[in-house]
C-alpha cells in the first residue's frame, strides 16, 4: 500500500492556524495546483483522497481531486491541534492579549484555553492516523491531506524519535509530499520525506 502524506498549502500567516477555518491564499492555490501537476505527469496512481476537513486541507485536497477527476473525503481525525481560542485569531491580537500562549511553550500536558494539550494531540494523532490507514486498506494508493503537526508526529512516530512540543520544527514545507509504504505485514517504511520537487523548477 502506498500512502502519500500532504501537508496543505499556504494560508494567511496573519492569523493563528490549527483548527482554523480559513482558506488557501492565491500563493497557495498555485502551489497546489503545481502539485497536482507534478502528481498527474509523474503518473502517480491515486484510489482515494482522503483529507482534513479544515478549509485549506479540503482546498488542497480538492485541486488534487479536480486533476484525477475524483472526490475527496473530508475527516476531522486529520486536524492539526485544536489551539480552541486561538483558531483563525490574527497574530497581533493573540500576541497582545496571550503573549507567552504558544504551543512550543506550553507544557506537555496543558491544554490551550478551549482546546487540546499537546500530550492530547499526540495519543489522538498516534491512535486516528493509523486507524485511518486501516480503514482504508482496501485500496492500493491512497492520498491524505493533512497539516504540519500532524505529519510530524506520524514521521516521528515512524522514525522512532521521541516527540514532545519543545522540539525544532522538522520543516515540513507546505505542498510537500511524504511516500509512506505498508507491507502485507503492516509494516511501514518512508520511500521519501518532506519531497518538494514541483515546486523546484
Amino acid at each position: 500500500m502506498n500512502i502519500y502524506i500532504i501537508r496543505h498549502g499556504d494560508d494567511d500567516e496573519r492569523y493563528r492556524g490549527g483548527w482554523s477555518n480559513l482558506p488557501l491564499i492565491e500563493e497557495g492555490i498555485k502551489k497546489c495546483e503545481k502539485l497536482a501537476d507534478y502528481m498527474y505527469s509523474n503518473n502517480i496512481k491515486i484510489d482515494r483522497i482522503v483529507c482534513s476537513d479544515l478549509k485549506r486541507a479540503k482546498m488542497t485536497a480538492q485541486i488534487i481531486a479536480d486533476k484525477y477527476g475524483m472526490d475527496i473525503i473530508p475527516d476531522e481525525r486529520l486536524r492539526e491541534n485544536n489551539n480552541g481560542i486561538f483558531a483563525g485569531m490574527l497574530n497581533s491580537e493573540a500576541e497582545e492579549n496571550y503573549p507567552h500562549c504558544h504551543f512550543g511553550e506550553l507544557e506537555y500536558d496543558e491544554a490551550f484555553p478551549g482546546g487540546e494539550s499537546p500530550k492530547e494531540f499526540f495519543e489522538r494523532i498516534k491512535k486516528d492516523f493509523f486507524e485511518l490507514i486501516e480503514e482504508n486498506s482496501d485500496v492500493e494508493n491512497l492520498v491524505i491531506v493533512t497539516h504540519g503537526g500532524v505529519i510530524s508526529i506520524v514521521r516521528h512516530i515512524l522514525n522512532n524519535m521521541e516527540w514532545s512540543n519543545k522540539n525544532k520544527g522538522m520543516g515540513i514545507k507546505k505542498t510537500s509530499i511524504t511516500k509512506l509504504v505498508r507491507d502485507n505485514k503492516g509494516n511501514y517504511s518512508f520511500e521519501y520525506e518532506n519531497m518538494i520537487s514541483h515546486l523546484e523548477k
